[in-house]
């Protein structure tokens, strides 16, 4: 029930919110959102959807995202890892391959080229270790990179070992890239972020150790020119 302050509801709903989706892969935080674009909310038409061939696979195989499909709610767009391709005149997308957990599905990052600077997206991998090349290499030629930020401390799930769940710790990327940051060879920010990061507590320590080594949050609505 709104509050008589709010007044009375806007009419109609937006049936293109955006201009499509990148999907990495299939754990719970980056396909869910989908079920939103379906016939009991938003009810898009052939919003176009891009996946890897296998990510692809998952979402015809399960409901209710074979039900966005049956319906033309979304159209897939198959782009396997390695193929880039335009995403629109001047800005260039290709999907590489990301180590991760890869029940359902394979994982994968993004870089993105604009007519003025490139920008990487990884918000979901394990430990920078088992990257090949390393990360350092595929960092060549980006400005910005928005890289998972899952974990602080490995101390945040009482009870479970954060290693065991596969992500790199903040603390990790920073030691990693503290001197390309400083250097203004490349801005970073961390995204994708579990509740229990310390990052969330804005008058925290380590919010202020992000911000003394040069890095940075991702924040909604924070938009990014290319």
């Amino acid at each position: 029930m709104l509050p008589r302050s709010a007044g009375a509801p806007k009419a109609g709903v937006d049936r293109a919110p955006v201009d499509g989706v990148l999907l990495t892969h299939a754990h719970v935080g980056h396909y869910l959102g989908l079920a939103f674009f379906g016939f009991e909310a938003v009810h898009t038409h052939a919003l176009t959807v891009r996946a890897t061939p296998r990510m692809a696979g998952f979402l015809r195989g399960n409901g209710p995202w074979s039900r966005l499909l049956a319906r033309e709610e979304i159209a897939l767009v198959e782009t396997p890892p390695g193929t880039a391709y335009e995403l629109e005149p001047g800005i260039r997308v290709t999907p590489f391959a990301v180590p991760h957990r890869d029940e359902d599905s394979d994982t994968v990052g993004y870089r993105i080229s604009g007519p003025t600077r490139t920008i990487l997206y990884v918000p979901d991998t394990d430990g920078w270790s088992t990257w090949s090349p390393p990360l350092q290499d595929v960092l060549a030629g980006c400005d910005v990179a928005l890289l998972d930020g899952t974990f602080f401390d490995a101390g945040e799930l009482p009870g479970r070992d954060v290693r065991s769940i596969g992500h790199p710790l903040v603390p990790q990327t920073m030691d990693l890239l503290e001197a390309r940051v400083r250097s203004g060879d490349i801005t970073v920010f961390f995204t994708h972020f579990n509740h229990s990061n310390l990052l969330l507590d804005a008058r925290g320590d380590a919010r202020r150790a992000l911000s003394r080594r040069g890095f940075g949050m991702a924040m909604e609505g924070q938009r990014l020119p290319i």
